[in-house]
């Protein structure tokens, strides 16, 4: 992601290590800032229409996360600044939307009823409601529903990043227990192979063609709505009605940490 250059960051680092040199760190936060505007985007892009905090506030989040990473990286783990700095970064920015409870009442509210819906409409029709189903049965319309089950989606989606083991200086999120290792090992690479082939079978048997492309194109290649939408000749609004339906598709498996 960012390849900082060692000769020219190695002495600020002796500084700012041995002496906290607060120069020292002022030039790291420069040199990484690029970590920062790369989080805050890719954050940004993915946020539903719901929520209401700005790109500066994303941006503020993301350089305290930058900062609690130099106040806290020990050079002795074997793990690299730029990995342990990306994960503290999103994860400020994650714990700031966590906080903030985002998510309105009345969508709330609306997630709760569409839950229930659910629940009452599946064991009768003895497979998965359709948002048009759920839609008839709550009242509201057909994308009211498929908006809210993202909105939720991505809301629950925010609990990966839990904290979860105390490291001494306090909690810490489990990604970054994890060693800085760019080979699998031979059993993580066969979980993995099975998670993609589950995952993809899934998405082949439930999404339509441009469902697919619209879910290929967001997260594997990391495109916005707008550029998707250039793309495959749809609006934006368009391309993010796709997504959000084909999220409630697959709402059950993609609803699996593990996954």
């Amino acid at each position: 992601m960012l390849q900082v250059q060692k000769n020219v960051s190695q002495s600020y680092w002796k500084k700012w290590i041995e002496d906290r040199d607060l120069d020292a760190g002022d030039t790291l936060m420069q040199i990484y800032m690029p970590l920062v505007h790369f989080q805050v985007n890719r954050i940004a892009h993915r946020l539903p229409s719901s929520v209401s905090i700005s790109r500066d506030d994303l941006h503020s989040l993301a350089l305290m996360g930058l900062y609690d990473a130099l106040e806290k990286f020990d050079p002795k783990r074997d793990l690299k600044f730029e990995t342990y700095a990306s994960i503290r970064i999103s994860g400020n920015i994650l714990d700031g939307l966590r906080k903030e409870d985002w998510l309105p009442r009345t969508i709330r509210d609306k997630a709760k009823k569409i839950e229930n819906a659910i629940e009452k409409l599946e064991p009768t029709l003895e497979r998965k409601a359709t948002p048009e189903e759920i839609a008839l049965y709550t009242g509201y319309s057909s994308m009211e529903v498929i908006n809210v089950m993202n909105d939720v989606f991505f809301s629950n989606m925010l609990s990966v990043d839990e904290q979860i083991k105390d490291a001494g200086d306090g909690q810490v999120n489990f990604i970054e227990t994890i060693k800085d290792h760019e080979t699998l090992t031979p059993e993580e690479m066969l979980l993995k192979d099975e998670q993609n082939k589950l995952l993809a079978k899934r998405i082949e048997t439930e999404l339509n063609e441009k469902e697919q492309l619209v879910i290929s194109l967001y997260y594997y290649e990391e495109l916005t709505f707008t550029e998707i939408g250039t793309i495959i000749n749809l609006s934006t609004s368009r391309v993010s009605q796709i997504h959000a339906k084909s999220i409630f598709k697959l709402r059950d498996l993609l609803s699996k940490k593990n996954i």
